[in-house]
């Protein structure tokens, strides 16, 4: 059975994902050309690569480095090793053979043998190298290579080059003479790539594929790949035809994180302990993008990455900073510590982390290599909360802020990076109830000063907060009822000597829980998600006025398009009913609705850099009427010729009708048909001759009323 013949009912669980431990994999096939390497033993006549074994050991390892022991710890160990590699594959009875000396004490290498050679070369991609202790870094490789090395000619023989092939131009979206957006749609066992096509007003289908991925799809942060996830690893597609362009080997993979700059990948898994004892293994594997080279991998108990406040292993692990022309940083929190490190070299920054008391959250600038940490009181309240933050790779504090009766705190970045907020819940006196406040600083401006900003009534709960992305406003949802209040805010204070923030105005009594800015900034979607059922209000902040009022019911994601024109609502399979998702322009104005069922992810590709100066784009801001005239002209041509195709439709219809008329009409003018009419009238009425000198015949319908029954009943008088 290949993997398109899969029935649609194989067992799923809520999200769309396939629940293997409902399914016997041993009677499924990996399909040719998606198999991620690894095939199966019943195709037949297939050009894939397989794995090939000389001698007949491909299913063996070979693991040096192992630490030499007496046999006191022989036994514990062989626990050791078959633990580790138990999570990757299944071992074999007696499958680990561990050579000793004379003397009894091992030898420092072992022997593994698993079920089948994929198990064998998985165990090498994601071992080798594995640390077992200081002074034991494993060395694995296939038992196959001594015998390969060992048959190598001593004269070398340079290999043939091979045939340069042109590979496909994962831009070419950005191409497009239309300036179009592309967007991918994931739903049941299908996966779509399409044209947001305003013009037509439809969806414009590119590539689609059944069974792309086992669990989810993602964009590369520039917009180049497309991420699919299946249980051997992670398999990037771009170009026009989405062609694969590398894969990586990640056993049971569950989560993938790009770096901004899109030359590293990071994947992540977690793996059931072999017995209730023992804890959840996590795995985390960096590779280079563009080589498929593993960098680093990092492995070890659930306990080693949920640290802080965390209840649970919270994906990303390790958090990518954001653009910087020294190197790619990523940080991971530790207990009393964050642990940032730099690619490609992958190792700690100064090769120490960076200490922290009691840190329980961190995140990093999505412009600058800005670490923003919090950390909570410490000795019973003795000493402050504190929020700093971090330069690097200098680890220089820029600035920091004590607070005091901390409840809560969330962190919130400006997308350019030129301001922060900390959302602070403090903890009134009697410490029976909190209200909410704002420190907000400048990263821009000497010093980096900061500011407290309260809202007019400090116990109002704070519903949401949101930075506009390219400006200097942010906006608030803040009330206790059904229908709260929004304020809108500026850091820039004009008629002020000194910048400080200002209120801009508020809307009362507004349907709404979630804020979703327009990724250019000035206009901002009010929505209503979960219980307020999919209500969103257009709003225009240069303005202040709500340009359009909508309402997709049920909806549950919100997305804008890279060019802050479209923006898309969504209703996922959370709900069982009206699946799909529709596209309004930025004012409000529904283009078009898509229905599907068991409808799981909609993503807007995102678009790479511009390379235009800021001088030349604030040129064309300036002169867009010059600059639009040529796309106006396109879409009027686009405009007629769907009134063309309508009409030429309509035209159609009318002359299919026109014909058929003619046909009846020359079918009763016929003397056929005439010959039929008088058979009939002569049946129906014998005395009819069909002559003109006949009396006119009559008809004659008359009704007749039968009385059924007759029932009589007295009439009551009550007044």
């Amino acid at each position: 059975m290949g993997l398109e013949e899969i029935p649609p009912n194989l067992p799923r669980g809520e999200d769309g994902f396939v629940d293997w431990s409902k399914v016997d994999v041993k009677d499924i096939e990996m399909p040719a050309g998606d198999d991620m390497g690894i095939t199966s033993d019943d195709d037949e006549g297939v050009d894939v690569e397989e794995v090939k074994s000389e001698s007949g050991f491909g299913t063996v390892i070979v693991v040096d480095n192992l630490p030499k022991v007496p046999d006191a710890k022989y036994d514990k160990l062989c626990t050791v090793v078959k633990k580790i590699y138990g999570q990757i594959g299944v071992v074999r009875p007696n499958g680990l053979v561990m050579p000793k000396s004379e003397d009894g004490v091992t030898k420092g290498f072992a022997f593994v043998e698993f079920h089948n050679a994929a198990e064998a070369a998985a165990a090498i991609e994601q071992t080798n190298g594995y640390k077992l202790d200081k002074a034991h870094v494993f060395k694995v490789s296939k038992f196959d290579d001594f015998t390969k090395y060992d048959a190598v000619p001593d004269d070398y023989k340079a290999p043939e080059p091979k045939p340069y092939v042109a590979r496909e131009n994962t831009a070419s979206y950005m191409l497009d003479d239309r300036g179009r957006d592309q967007f991918a749609i994931r739903f049941g066992d299908e996966t779509e790539i399409h044209w947001n096509d305003a013009q037509v007003k439809e969806p414009v289908e590119v590539y689609k594929r059944s069974f792309w991925t086992e669990s989810y799809v993602q964009w590369s942060p520039r917009g180049n790949y497309m991420a699919t996830v299946h249980r051997q690893g992670v398999a990037l597609w771009g170009g026009p035809g989405f062609a694969r362009f590398a894969k990586f080997s990640h056993n049971g993979v569950q989560f993938i994180e790009f770096s901004p700059c899109e030359r590293y990948l990071a994947s992540g898994s977690t793996h059931d302990p072999a017995n209730a004892r023992e804890q959840a293994q996590v795995v985390v594997n960096f590779f280079d993008v563009r080589s498929g080279a593993k960098l680093r991998s990092f492995q070890g108990p659930i306990s080693d990455f949920v640290t802080g406040a965390q209840r649970g292993l919270t994906w990303p692990v390790f958090k990518w900073a954001g653009a910087s022309d020294t190197g790619a940083f990523f940080a991971r929190m530790g207990k009393n510590a964050i642990s940032v490190y730099e690619a490609p070299e992958m190792s700690l920054v100064d090769k120490k982390s960076i200490k922290l008391e009691g840190v329980l959250d961190f995140c990093w600038s999505p412009a600058d290599p800005i670490l923003s940490v919090y950390q909570p009181e410490q000795g019973g309240g003795n000493q402050p909360a504190r929020v700093a933050l971090i330069e690097l790779p200098s680890k220089r504090e820029i600035r920091s802020k004590n607070l005091f009766s901390v409840d809560t705190v969330r962190m919130f970045w400006q997308q350019s990076g030129d301001y922060f907020a900390v959302k602070v819940d403090r903890l009134t006196k009697t410490k029976k109830s909190t209200y909410s406040g704002f420190e907000l600083f400048r990263l821009r401006e000497p010093n980096c000063p900061m500011e407290v900003l309260e809202l007019p009534d400090k116990t109002e709960k704070i519903v949401a907060f949101a930075w506009e992305p390219k400006g200097h406003r942010f906006a608030v949802i803040h009330g206790d009822g059904a229908r709260p209040d929004v304020s809108f805010y500026t850091m820039i204070d004009e008629g002020s000597a000194v910048n400080k923030v200002k209120l801009i105005g508020t809307v009362k009594n507004k349907t709404a829980n979630c804020l979703f800015w327009s990724p250019k900034g000035k206009v901002v979607v009010l929505a209503g998600l979960k219980t307020m059922n999919g209500q969103f209000e257009f709003f225009n902040v240069d303005e202040m006025e709500t340009m359009a009022s909508a309402e997709h019911f049920m909806a549950t994601d919100v997305e804008w398009d890279p060019t802050g024109r479209y923006v898309t609502t969504a209703v996922t399979s959370v709900h069982q009913m009206e699946n799909g998702f529709n596209v309004w322009t930025f004012n409000g104005r529904l283009l078009y609705k898509h229905q599907r069922e068991r409808f799981y992810q909609f993503l807007w590709r995102p678009r790479a850099p511009s390379l235009l100066s800021k001088e030349t784009e604030d040129d064309i801001a300036k002169n867009l009427k010059k600059y639009s005239k040529r796309f106006e002209t396109l879409d009027e041509s686009i405009r007629n010729a769907q009134d063309s195709h309508l009409a030429a439709e309509k035209q159609e219809v009318t002359d299919a009708w026109n014909k058929w008329l003619a046909t009846k009409r020359a079918a009763i003018e016929s003397d056929d048909h005439v010959q039929k009419v008088r058979k009939i009238m002569r049946g129906r009425y014998p005395g009819w001759t069909g002559d003109d000198a006949g009396g006119d015949v009559v008809e004659t319908q008359v009704e007749v009323e039968e009385v059924i029954s007759v029932v009589e009943e007295p009439l009551s008088m009550v007044r």
